[in-house]
């Protein structure tokens, strides 16, 4: 009941409908949003980090927490709300095993849980043909066609991630370690690294057990440098431009869909971009919240046909 694959998904045009109660969740590994709408009044709560792979307990205490806050704000009580249909998107939802875990382990009797990813694209796109390079600080590329989503990347920081802020992170130092080795020209931005963390050994120490978070915690030094001109951070840039444009074209992008740069370091890119991809950059159409909703109430209008007539509608 209303768990979906990783990969291709339907999707049709959102239609009217009358004015129903539906609940979305859009949770990632920085914050988890839940919120509430009816017509065009929307509650929200805002919890925690909510992962389902890398912590699924703590993800579903945190769930279980931006619940309990928004029945109390809507004054309803949690069976109340249990009765909601509701879209959950989430982090680390990687399969249909751990999408049926988190779905039993949710209070709601309807429920559709998937990546968090989808939300993501038809948050940005609309119902719009057209590609996505999402570049937080972990990174994912998507399209949405017709009736379909395909979604790439997403692998993490080891295997992926490709043009995130990490990513960005990681390159800078190691660059700055080709610097040290005479592999690389002098650079700004090196012996500004070099300089904050004493040197070449203090760099290869904080690698070795850097999070991702703390990774991506120096693109914005490679971002500012690029745009001052620094040689070595403009190749960073450069060398993540043509990451997104290899996914972008493998993704079948065509000259006049648009592709939308998101996550905090995606618009960053652009300069950076070859002229046709420059030329079909245009604004997400809104935020992954939104793409939640709209997924939420399609779902509520998919579970309310009878049952010969049902069908997924996104």
């Amino acid at each position: 009941m209303g768990v979906s694959k990783p990969g291709d998904f339907c999707i049709d045009v959102v239609m009217e409908t009358a004015e129903t109660l539906i609940v979305a969740i859009d949770g990632g590994g920085t914050r988890c949003r839940i919120v509430a709408q009816v017509g065009s009044d929307r509650t929200m709560v805002e919890t925690g980090s909510a992962n389902v792979s890398s912590d699924f307990a703590a993800a579903m205490r945190q769930i279980d927490l931006g619940l309990n806050g928004l029945a109390r704000r809507l004054d309803v009580s949690m069976e109340t709300l249990a009765s909601v249909p509701a879209y959950v998107g989430l982090a680390g939802v990687t399969g249909t095993a751990i999408a049926e875990r988190v779905r039993m382990a949710l209070p709601f009797r309807q429920a559709r849980v998937e990546d968090d990813r989808v939300a993501a694209v038809r948050g940005s796109l609309g119902a719009r043909d057209g590609v996505i390079a999402h570049c937080g600080t972990g990174s994912f590329f998507a399209a949405q066609s017709g009736t379909k989503i395909r979604l790439m990347g997403g692998w993490g920081p080891v295997l992926g991630d490709e043009a995130s802020a990490q990513w960005v992170g990681r390159r800078a130092l190691s660059y700055t370690l080709d610097h040290v080795d005479g592999r690389r020209p002098a650079s700004a931005l090196a012996e500004r690294l070099l300089a904050q963390f004493k040197d070449a050994a203090g760099i290869v120490a904080f690698a070795s057990t850097a999070r991702p978070a703390q990774l991506g915690a120096l693109a914005p030094l490679v971002t500012a440098s690029a745009m001052e001109g620094d040689a070595l951070a403009r190749r960073i840039m450069q060398d993540g431009a043509q990451e997104i444009d290899r996914a972008v074209r493998d993704l079948d992008w065509r000259i006049g869909q648009p592709l939308c740069l998101t996550g905090g370091i995606g618009s960053l890119y652009a300069e950076f971009l070859p002229a046709d991809l420059r030329t079909a950059l245009t604004d997400p159409a809104g935020e992954p919240l939104d793409g939640a909703l709209a997924l939420a109430e399609a779902y509520a209008r998919e579970i309310a046909l009878p049952g010969p007539e049902a069908r997924q509608v996104r």
